[in-house]
C-alpha cells in the first residue's frame, strides 16, 4: 500500500493544480474586461504577471517537494522512460513554462521603459519650443536679475485677487480674502464711473458700455469667477494705496499707482500662454537665501 501512495498524491496534487490553474485564469479573465483608465489598466496587467509566476513557482516547489519525499528504493517507469527519451520531467516542465513566463514579463517590461523613454524624450523636444516654455523662462530670467521667483496662484478666475493677496500678506500691509479685494475693486469702479468707464466697453461691439451693461459688469467683478485685468488693478492699486508692478515676458513692465509709497509695491508676473483658457497673473517672492555651507560649495 505505500508503494502506491506517493502516486496517488501525485495524481491529487496535479488535480488541483489544473483546477487552481483554471480557477486563476477565470480570475485573469474578469480582471481584464475590468474597465479602467490607462494607469490602473498597467497596475492590472503587473498584478496578472505576479498572480501567474507566483502559482507556477509554488506548484513548482510542491512538486519537488513531493519527488523529494517519494521513496527512492523503487524508481517510477514513467521518470525512467522520460530520462531515457531525453524529456524532462513534471519539475522540469513546471519550472521551465515559470522561466518562458518570467522572461515574456521581463521582455514586456523592458518594451514598456524603452516606450515610456521615447515619449519623455519628444515631449521635452516639444516643450522646449512651446510659448509657454519659452515666455515662463523669460519671465524668469527677469525675475532672477531682480531677485525674486514666481509664486504660482491657482487659475481658478481669481489669479489676480489670490496674486495680489498673496502679495499683501508677504509685503506685511494686511491680510485680504479674495471676495474683500473683489468687492474693493467693484466699489472703485462704481464710485468713479465717469473716468474708468472711458476704458471699458462692450466686448461683442466695441460700443461704450450702457448703463446696465456697467451695472452687470460691477457685478460680475464682486460675485463671479469673472477674470480681473488692468480694469481692477487699478482699482485695487488705488483701493489699497499700492503700487502694483506686472512683469511680463514682452516690453517692459508696467506699473499702477506709480503716484503711492513705492515701499509698498507688489509685484505680479502676468503670463499669456501659462494655460489654454487664457491669461494668467501669478506672485512673486524672494528668492531662498544660501546657506553658508552652499556658498561654499
Amino acid at each position: 500500500m505505500s508503494d502506491t501512495l506517493p502516486e496517488t498524491d501525485r495524481e491529487e496534487m496535479m488535480a488541483r493544480h489544473r483546477k487552481e490553474k483554471k480557477e486563476l485564469q477565470s480570475k485573469i479573465q474578469s480582471m481584464k474586461k475590468m474597465k479602467v483608465d490607462k494607469k490602473k489598466k498597467k497596475e492590472v496587467q503587473d498584478e496578472i504577471a505576479s498572480l501567474e509566476m507566483e502559482i507556477e513557482q509554488r506548484h513548482a516547489e510542491e512538486m519537488n517537494r513531493l519527488n523529494i519525499s517519494e521513496p527512492t528504493g523503487g524508481p517510477n517507469p514513467q521518470d525512467d522512460n522520460s530520462e531515457e527519451n531525453g524529456e524532462p520531467n513534471a519539475t522540469e516542465k513546471s519550472e521551465q513554462r515559470a522561466s518562458k513566463a518570467q522572461r515574456r514579463r521581463e521582455k514586456k517590461a523592458q518594451d514598456d521603459r524603452e516606450r515610456d523613454a521615447r515619449i519623455k524624450q519628444e515631449e521635452e523636444v516639444l516643450s522646449k519650443t512651446s510659448p509657454r516654455v519659452i515666455e515662463n523662462n523669460r519671465i524668469n530670467e527677469i525675475l532672477n536679475k531682480r531677485g525674486i521667483m514666481s509664486h504660482a496662484v491657482p487659475a481658478d478666475g481669481d489669479c489676480l485677487y489670490n496674486a495680489i493677496s498673496h502679495q499683501l500678506a508677504l509685503q506685511g500691509i494686511g491680510s485680504y480674502a479674495t471676495p474683500e479685494l473683489r468687492t474693493m475693486a467693484a466699489d472703485y469702479i462704481e464710485a468713479n464711473k465717469d473716468t474708468m468707464i472711458c476704458y471699458m466697453s462692450n466686448p461683442d461691439t466695441g460700443d461704450m458700455l450702457s448703463p446696465e451693461e456697467f451695472a452687470k459688469y460691477c457685478h460680475q467683478v464682486r460675485a463671479t469667477k469673472s477674470w480681473g485685468g488692468e480694469l481692477e488693478i487699478k482699482a485695487l492699486s488705488s483701493g489699497l494705496q499700492c503700487p502694483i508692478e506686472i512683469i511680463q515676458a514682452v516690453g517692459p513692465s508696467t506699473v499702477h499707482g506709480e503716484e503711492e509709497s513705492s515701499d509698498r509695491k507688489l509685484i505680479l508676473t502676468y503670463h499669456r500662454h501659462m494655460y489654454r483658457l487664457g491669461e494668467h497673473y501669478n506672485s512673486t517672492q524672494p528668492l531662498p537665501t544660501r546657506s553658508a555651507d552652499e556658498n561654499e560649495d
